[in-house]
């Protein structure tokens, strides 16, 4: 019944495209009937001004539609960027997605991708070039040859390593059953339809050069937004149908398992969240990307869960076989993935290189805390104008003494903070873009404009400052008092003090950041023997 009503729909979609297809044809045919009753006599002289008329116009209109529908041809549509995984990487992972199909009766996805997010689709690519650059990994080898136009079945990275495989077999159950509709000829032409419109009209948006040329690309874009419109109701209507009916066929797979694989989902999200923007954002700032990010994930969910209790019967639960089994080789894959992320969220390169290196996490405390802490800890002693050996004690007392020209407050110094890191960061993602699009103008087409998609909110003065301070007392820290950097996986970069994070920083500095208060980080220099009296080491 959903099939059907989908297929309803589709046809709606499809009579769209014959209108605009007669609308184009109208004058033309017209202009045939007058000129073929001329040839025949059926129509006199009195019907040439008429005649040359309808030829005048048939004409414009033909070479405007041959030209909207060449756009439209060649229009390629944007396909997600992922990391394409070739079967004899994952022969046991191909194999559980095959049984599903066969389970369900539907076609099996042509090929298997991944991406670094916490979802899961289906994407048709018979019509989309390869978005080139993005993985090491070759493309996938389908067995048995070609599988006619089957979507790609893209998962999220994460879920592999976090999900058991029955979790995973249960998740993506619904999503496999989606290939069923999908292989109807009226439902796949009228994606089709749909597809080349969108980006038609996305190619129109983006066209410059001379006017004559922008000209010729609005007409398409303005056709292509036109059936759009006309289509758009019936196109989201075809799709929650299907969507439906997807869903009602998995409903015999794994039913009970489901409930336990979708709440995994929203676990699974919270930790990756909280890992790009905790722990990857700040190695990506330095030129690093952790190279095993779907690793990290499981520990910080792990971590998550130990705090929170979020999970019952965990230890047994991690004690199943995990879905990043199902792959020959997760390293790589986690590797290509993690570089794919970094690209993605901060617009870093498509390749390592000497500015952008690849870091383990037993590296991480060195090669990016510590050097952060330090960069942080010298650019706050040049905006203070600190002197060669700057200390903690000349960076309280400038500090206090900036605070007293300015009535007592911090703004000016904090305004200066961000002002300097507004200007590296315009440089940095300048260079990122232009890097991107050299090494790959495909791919880079495909990045959001401006950099890449935000992943939190952007810092005010006043956070750079107590930032900035935070940083230089870990490093008096660590030059003076044994302390060392390490990784927090739920918080990132984290102070050690004897083996024990010191998570009790935040409310002194803030004291000093936003008070012009030293008292409480002074008593809190004591309590942990830090010598503020002692140079910092700055990069």
């Amino acid at each position: 019944m959903g099939t059907r009503s989908a297929r309803d729909h589709a046809l709606a979609v499809l009579r769209v495209r014959g209108t605009a297809l007669g609308a184009a044809l109208l004058p033309a045919a017209v202009a045939a009937v007058l000129i073929a009753g001329g040839i025949t006599g059926r129509l006199g002289d009195g019907w040439d001004a008429a005649r040359w008329a309808a030829v005048a116009v048939a004409l414009p209109v033909l070479a405007a539609a041959a030209w909207v529908a060449a756009v439209i041809a060649r229009a390629r549509p944007a396909v997600s960027p992922t990391v394409q995984i070739e079967e004899s990487a994952a022969p046991d992972l191909y194999r559980l997605i095959r049984d599903l199909a066969d389970r369900m009766d539907v076609p099996a996805p042509s090929a298997i991708a991944l991406t670094p997010d916490c979802d899961s689709w289906l994407e048709d690519r018979a019509h989309a070039s390869p978005f080139r650059g993005l993985s090491r990994l070759p493309r996938p080898v389908r067995a048995g040859g070609a599988r006619g136009d089957a979507p790609v079945l893209v998962i999220g990275s994460p879920f592999l390593w976090w999900m058991r495989v029955a979790e995973l077999r249960a998740l993506l159950a619904p999503v496999v059953a989606g290939t069923g509709p999908s292989a109807h000829p009226d439902i796949a032409a009228a994606r089709r339809f749909v597809r080349g419109l969108d980006a038609a009209a996305a190619v129109a948006a983006t066209v410059g050069g001379p006017l004559p040329r922008r000209l010729a690309y609005d007409v398409v874009g303005w056709v292509a937004r036109l059936l759009l419109r006309a289509g758009a109701s019936h196109a989201a209507e075809m799709e929650r149908m299907v969507a439906a009916a997807a869903a009602a066929r998995a409903q015999a797979v794994d039913y009970g398992l489901r409930v336990v694989a979708q709440e995994q989902v929203g676990l699974a999200y919270a930790g990756w969240d909280r890992l790009l923007t905790r722990v990857a954002l700040p190695a990506w700032r330095t030129g690093r990307w952790p190279e095993r990010l779907d690793a990290g994930v499981v520990a910080a969910l792990t971590e998550l869960s130990r705090r929170d209790r979020l999970a019952e019967g965990f230890t047994t639960r991690l004690g199943e076989r995990p879905a990043c089994d199902l792959l020959e080789e997760p390293g790589a894959v986690d590797r290509a993935v993690s570089l794919l992320a970094a690209r993605l969220f901060h617009d870093g390169p498509a390749e390592p290189g000497p500015d952008w290196e690849p870091v383990d996490w037993s590296q991480y405390p060195d090669e990016v805390v510590d050097r952060i802490w330090r960069t942080e800890a010298a650019r706050l002693f040049t905006v203070l104008r600190a002197t060669e050996n700057p200390t903690l004690a000349e960076l309280i007392d400038r500090l206090l003494g900036e605070a007293a020209t300015a009535g007592g407050g911090t703004d000016e110094v904090a305004a200066r903070i961000g002002a300097v890191v507004a200007r590296e960061d315009a440089v940095r993602e300048g260079s990122a873009r232009a890097g991107a699009a050299s090494g790959d103008v495909e791919g880079a087409a495909l990045l959001p404009p401006g950099g890449g998609f935000p992943l939190q909110p952007p810092r005010s003065g006043r956070e750079l400052l107590a930032e900035h301070i935070a940083a230089a007392v870990c490093c008096a820290a660590v030059d003076t008092a044994g302390a060392a950097p390490g990784l927090d996986w739920l918080d990132g970069p984290a102070l050690f003090v004897d083996g024990e994070r010191r998570a009790d920083l935040a409310r002194p500095v803030l004291a000093l950041a936003e008070e012009a208060d030293p008292r409480p980080l002074r008593d809190w220099l004591a309590a942990v023997g830090v010598r503020h009296d002692k140079p910092i080491r700055l990069v």
